[in-house]
């Protein structure tokens, strides 16, 4: 039962990684600067908790929870700068695709950033609650 927590946040990953897949590849929608910041911080978590949570290591969360706060602190920020008029730094995504732009908008504020920003959230949650056990 303590590696619950690992699977299951390792299907998150995994779900968050295929629909960000699925946008690039199949629907062909362009990452802006934010989002490959996020994409680098969400792809390693599928091969560290898929390892971890077959291995039932808990020690992995250590290496895991810091880069999925990140990953929340980044999608949140993206967020931000979606919704909120004027808030952000154009510098940021001065070239290419504005991290601004709205490829999806489902149910009126569900966006791209916003589905990353509940994976890492998800993820981060999961492994708060994961029994730690010492090296």
């Amino acid at each position: 039962m303590r590696g619950a927590s690992l699977y299951l946040s390792w299907l998150v990953a995994i779900a968050a990684t295929a629909g960000s897949l699925y946008f690039s590849e199949v629907r062909h929608f362009i990452p802006c600067t934010l989002c490959w910041y996020q994409r680098i911080l969400m792809y390693p978590l599928v091969l560290l908790l898929g390892i971890a949570s077959y291995d039932a290591d808990t020690r992995v969360v250590r290496y895991v929870l810091p880069m999925s706060v990140l990953g929340a602190i980044v999608a949140a920020y993206h967020v931000l700068e979606q919704k909120v008029p004027g808030f952000g730094s154009e510098a940021l995504c001065r070239s290419g695709i504005p991290c601004s732009g709205h490829y999806i908008q489902w149910l009126g504020f569900i966006t791209i950033p916003v589905l990353s920003l509940t994976a890492f959230v998800l993820i981060a949650a999961l492994l708060f609650g994961t029994p730690r056990r010492s090296a």
